[in-house]
């Protein structure tokens, strides 16, 4: 088996779409995601996954019902499943994701921002 480094900046680069996370990387039936993000997100929950947000570049908040928090580059947060949720950013941020691989970005909100089958960059 060929192991392979990957290169953030350079997956970064391959695409310019907010809100469409792309496959990294997986261990453990894990995925490790990328996504550039700018606005709103939807507010949302995930049943029966713990969700890790990292901050590769720039800011990204997450309002939660009572507090909303603030990361900076080079910050992360895990949000445990059943919380709800709510990611925006009001410059664009490039984020990874650490998540079991059955989590569907938008939970339990279905709509026009949700991505049923990633990319694998």
């Amino acid at each position: 088996m060929a192991l392979k480094k990957v290169n953030l900046k350079e997956k970064f680069s391959t695409f310019t779409a907010h809100w469409t996370p792309k496959i990294v990387g997986e261990l453990n039936q894990q995925h490790v995601k990328i996504a550039k993000v700018k606005g709103d997100f939807v507010m949302h929950h995930h049943e029966n996954e713990d969700e890790l947000f990292f901050v590769v570049k720039g800011c990204l908040k997450i309002a939660l019902k009572d507090q909303t928090i603030v990361l900076d580059e080079g910050e992360f947060i895990v949000i445990p499943k059943g919380v709800e949720h709510k990611p925006y950013a009001e410059e664009e941020a490039h984020i990874l994701l650490f998540e079991p691989a059955t989590t569907l970005n938008t939970g339990n909100a279905i709509n026009e921002l949700t991505v049923d089958k990633l990319d694998i960059i």
